[in-house]
C-alpha cells in the first residue's frame, strides 16, 4: 500500500552505512595527494562530507596523529580510520519521554505536545524528538512510516497532533488532511488589533532573501493558503495593544499562521523569525517582552476516526508558560468556550 504524501510530512534520506575500522598503508598513487582527496578514492561508499566530519573528530590518524584534511600524505604513511556514526544514526532511536496521551486506541493516538520539542528528526537535530518518544511509547510504531507521524508543529508551537499507529490509519488521515477535513484550531497572541474576524488568503512560498522564512508571495512556486480568525479579546500592556486571536487552517503551509498574521501586520508574540520591531519604550519590563517562543497554540483537533468514521474533536488549554502569560495579561482562557468560531 503507498501512503499518500502530506504537504506537511517530509522524508530524509538513509545515509550509506560506514566500513569497519581500518588501517590503509600510502603507496605511490597517493602519495603527495591531500589526506581528504585520498580518503575519497580510497572510501568511495562513503561521502566526502562526512569524511571531512571524520577527519575533523579526529576519528583519522596518519601515523598515530591526529592532522587536518588538507595534510599531505607520503610513501608509507599508516591512516587510521574509526568510522563514526552518522549524523541521523540517532533518527530513528527509541528514546522515553513523558508524552501527553490525551486519546488513545488500536489505531490512533492524540497527544499535547510541549513547547520546545521538535517533531521529527532533521539536520542539526536527530535526537530528542517526538518521534523518537514515540518510538520509545509505542516499538510498534516502527512498522508504521516516520512513526505514524501525520502532520507537524513548528518545535517552539504547543498543542494537539494525532499520530497514527497503523499504516492503515496513516494513509486514510493523510488523505483527510489533503481533503482538508481535518480541523485544526490554534491561540495566539499577537501584537495590535486586528479586525473581529475575518479570512486570510494568501499564497505562501520561501523568503528568497532567508532560507528560514516564508512569506506571502505571488510567485508561481508559492502555495495556496487560508487562514480564518477570530479575535476573542484584546487588552493594553506597556503602551502596547495586544490581542488574543483563535485561528483556523484551512491549509496546512509551513509557519502559515505566523507568516499570514504578520502580513496582516498583527505578528505573534514571541516570534523569532516573523516579529515585528517595536520603538523602544525604555524601562520596559512586561512579562510579554520576554516571552521566549512564539506564543501559539493548537488548542483543537477534529478528524473522522479511521475505523469507525465517527467525528471525534479534542480540546487542549495552552502549555503553562503560555497560560501563565495570557493571565498576567488579563486574558481568561477558562472562560471562553473552545468553538469561538461558533460564538463569534
Amino acid at each position: 500500500m503507498s501512503i499518500p504524501r502530506s504537504e506537511d510530512v517530509g522524508d530524509g534520506d538513509d545515509a550509506p552505512d560506514a566500513p569497519s575500522a581500518l588501517t590503509l598503508r600510502i603507496d605511490d598513487r597517493h602519495a603527495g595527494e591531500r589526506l581528504d582527496k585520498a580518503l575519497a578514492q580510497l572510501i568511495p561508499d562513503v561521502s566526502r562530507s562526512r569524511l571531512q566530519q571524520w577527519v575533523g573528530a579526529g576519528a583519522v590518524r596518519v601515523n598515530g596523529q591526529a592532522v587536518i584534511a588538507r595534510h599531505t600524505l607520503a610513501f608509507g604513511d599508516a591512516v587510521e580510520i574509526k568510522p563514526q556514526p552518522a549524523p541521523d544514526a540517532a533518527a530513528y532511536t527509541p528514546e522515553p519521554m513523558a508524552l501527553d496521551v490525551v486519546f488513545e486506541d488500536d489505531t490512533i493516538l492524540v497527544l499535547n505536545k510541549p513547547p520546545k520539542l521538535v517533531v521529527h528528526p532533521a539536520a542539526g537535530h536527530w535526537s530528542e524528538t517526538l518521534l523518537n518518544g514515540l518510538l520509545a511509547y509505542a516499538p510498534a510504531l516502527t512498522e508504521v512510516p516516520r512513526a505514524g507521524i501525520v502532520h507537524r508543529l513548528d518545535a517552539d508551537t504547543s498543542g494537539l497532533m494525532v499520530v497514527a499507529k497503523t499504516l492503515a490509519a496513516q494513509t486514510d488521515l493523510v488523505r483527510q488532511l489533503q481533503a482538508r477535513t481535518v480541523r485544526r484550531e490554534y491561540w495566539a497572541l499577537v501584537l495590535g488589533v486586528p479586525p473581529g474576524r475575518g479570512v486570510i488568503d494568501a499564497a505562501i512560498g520561501r523568503d528568497p532573501r532567508n532560507p528560514l522564512r516564508f512569506r506571502v508571495s505571488t510567485t508561481e512556486s508559492a502555495k495556496s493558503a487560508r487562514t480564518h480568525y477570530v479575535r476573542i479579546d484584546s487588552t493594553r500592556a506597556a503602551s502596547t495593544e495586544i490581542s488574543w486571536v483563535a485561528c483556523r487552517l484551512e491549509t496546512g503551509r509551513t509557519h502559515q499562521i505566523r507568516v499570514h498574521l504578520e502580513h496582516l501586520g498583527h505578528s505573534v508574540i514571541g516570534d523569532p523569525l516573523y516579529r515585528r520591531k517595536l520603538p523602544p519604550r525604555g524601562g520596559d519590563t512586561a512579562s510579554w517582552t520576554a516571552f521566549d517562543r512564539q506564543a501559539l497554540h493548537a488548542c483543537q483537533l477534529s478528524l473522522d476516526h479511521p475505523v469507525t468514521r465517527r467525528r471525534l474533536t479534542w480540546f487542549h488549554s495552552p502549555a503553562p508558560d503560555l497560560a501563565r502569560l495570557m493571565g498576567d495579561l488579563g486574558f481568561r482562557p477558562l472562560d471562553v468556550p473552545s468553538n469561538v468560531f461558533e460564538h463569534a
